[in-house]
């Protein structure tokens, strides 16, 4: 039997009023804990990236300022023993790489030369390739899954099972290169030493345009595929070509994407040290020393750490230098990737 509207109303005032109650001890007890664990709160973030930091103290930022240091110090294999007390010879060692008339300024400046000729050649050639590629698999054509994957492959070997691979493929002897080329082929009478001579630097542009052309690929794919259709349907209606459309519409919609591709693999490839090693070992020939596999050689193969150091740090300041022109100019002060 149902209860009176006068019995009934003071049973629900009162179970609201049991409502209100728990809710007000509940936010008062978060509060008590939100107060007396805000210093965990604060800390939490902090502990989460605590060991990315230190590992990137321990790998980068300390042997970076070792580096610097030692390009002060006359540190060689007569002063490694006890290196931090090695004698301070200033600014000596970057006045004997940067001397021009000098036996290692003469190499540095050669390398350097040779450095930015391979980056220019390398950055183009897997930008054309990347650039193909991402649009051919943003057309309607079949096995688009099976093309991507194939693509991405070098990208997804190490570098050194790559490198090994074409040093391997390279060979004088027994390469592959030489036995299509002169044996099945016939093209070529005598085996060239592909590894050795003016060789050595276009091997040394193909086997990284291979490696790293599936990053740019990667990339541009990335942001042809932000692009509307419904922009290319309306140039094509209008009578824009396919060349038109790639002028007008594409490269400038993925003008921001491009720019950081660029950017990050142009470091990338300045500084390449694997490849080389890898192809050539411990000391490249004269026509594909670049500039990270000379300081590897005048720190290692000679001992001459100081100028190992020296050369670090002039490579350092120049990567930093034009990276900050690079940015300023491509990027404006205030201008946002996606503006």
């Amino acid at each position: 039997m149902a209860a009176p509207q006068g019995v009934r109303a003071p049973r629900e005032e009162r179970r609201r009023r049991r409502r209100e109650k728990k809710t007000q001890a509940a936010v008062a007890n978060q509060v008590v804990q939100t107060a007396g664990g805000g210093w965990r709160t604060r800390i939490f973030p902090y502990a989460l990236i605590a060991p990315a930091s230190v590992m990137e103290l321990l790998i980068h930022i300390i042997p970076m300022i070792l580096g610097v240091c030692i390009a002060f110090l006359g540190l060689t294999q007569l002063t490694i023993g006890n290196w931090t007390e090695a004698p301070f010879v200033g600014m000596e060692n970057f006045i004997e790489g940067l001397d021009p008339a000098g036996a290692i300024g003469g190499q540095f400046y050669a390398a350097l030369l040779r450095t930015v000729a391979y980056t220019l050649i390398s950055l183009a050639l897997a930008w054309a390739l990347g650039m193909f590629g991402a649009v051919l698999l943003t057309s309607k054509v079949r096995g688009r899954g099976f093309l991507r994957t194939l693509f991405l492959t070098p990208y997804a070997l190490p570098q050194y099972v790559g490198a090994i691979a074409w040093a391997f493929m390279f060979n004088q002897s027994d390469g592959a290169v030489n036995r299509f080329l002169v044996d099945d082929l016939g093209i070529l009478d005598d085996r060239p030493f592909w590894l050795l001579g003016d060789n050595a630097f276009w091997v040394l542009v193909i086997v990284t345009v291979w490696q790293f052309w599936p990053f740019a690929f990667l990339m541009l794919l990335a942001a042809l595929q932000n692009i509307p259709t419904d922009v290319y349907e309306a140039a094509a209606m209008d009578g824009a070509s396919t060349w038109k459309q790639f002028t007008t519409i594409t490269l400038p919609m993925i003008r921001q994407a491009n720019l950081v591709m660029l950017l990050i693999l142009g470091l990338w490839i300045f500084n390449q040290f694997n490849i080389p090693y890898v192809l050539f070992g411990s000391g490249s020939p004269e026509e594909a020393m670049l500039v990270s596999p000379l300081i590897y050689e005048q720190s290692f193969n000679y001992w001459n750490f100081g100028l190992g150091g020296a050369m670090s740090t002039l490579l350092l300041v120049l990567l930093l230098v034009v990276s900050a022109v690079y940015i300023r100019l491509v990027m404006p002060k205030g201008k946002q990737l996606n503006d």
